[in-house]
């Protein structure tokens, strides 16, 4: 546990900019206080102390905003930025170098018992807000864009959006000792790409037919900007 300990402390220095000492790290770092009260709780649970495991995980849960159930089973180096609101089922699986944001939810999507929440392999990033629920696995060195709702599961080395979550192969192969890829301006927009297909082949069809286009009343320009006129504000 004081390996695990450390290598915890080790990923929020080298994955948040804003961490400046270890020494601020283990005082203001609920993200952090909360991966090491579960591994508290889920020592207590595998060593036959299930009701006390559960109640520091409630103190936990408490005092950070972040809910681990002591049965769900996490790698080293765990990192929950910004910690609120955050929910990890029962029988989640979370491996090693994973990075959490704040909103998120791995959870079940049936009362059956068993198996029921996710398993999430290596260096995967799950964005602020978003849900991942049934007992899929998220491949490894995969990333989760923020808000998506993931219900099937991710092949290794994905990007997913939308929801429900839309999975999108890297275009780039992604490996252990690749930098984290934590642009959010660099997720691709599958719908976007979906519409503006859509319009270009409207317009063909137009061409073909009437010999001009109708350029529709309501659309962006050009740059993407929407005008003001197009809504009552």
């Amino acid at each position: 546990m004081r390996t695990a300990f450390r290598r915890d402390l080790a990923a929020v220095k080298q994955r948040d900019p804003a961490a400046r000492s270890d020494a601020e790290i283990v005082l203001c770092y609920p993200g952090l206080h909360a991966v090491w009260g579960y591994r508290v709780s889920h020592w207590l649970w595998t060593n036959g102390h299930g009701v006390a495991g559960r109640v520091v995980g409630a103190l936990v849960r408490t005092l950070t905003g972040v809910d681990i159930h002591p049965g769900a089973v996490i790698g080293a180096g765990l990192f929950i930025d910004h910690a609120t609101g955050v929910v990890i089922g029962e029988t989640t699986v979370i491996g090693d170098d994973v990075t959490i944001y704040q909103g998120v939810t791995l959870g079940g999507r049936s009362l059956e018992p068993g198996k029921r929440h996710p398993t999430i392999e290596d260096r995967v990033i799950v964005g602020a807000g978003a849900k991942v629920l049934g007992p899929l696995v998220v491949g490894h060195d995969s990333r989760i864009g923020a808000n998506a709702v993931v219900v099937h599961d991710v092949p290794p080395d994905s990007v997913v959006v939308g929801v429900p979550g839309q999975v999108v192969a890297r275009s780039r192969h992604r490996t252990a000792a690749t930098p984290l890829d934590l642009d959010a301006t660099a997720l691709p927009d599958v719908v976007g790409a979906e519409i503006a297909s859509l319009q270009q082949r409207v317009e063909q069809l137009e061409k073909e037919l009437t010999g001009h286009v109708t350029v529709p009343d309501v659309r962006p320009s050009p740059s993407g900007v929407w005008r003001g006129e197009d809504f009552s504000i």
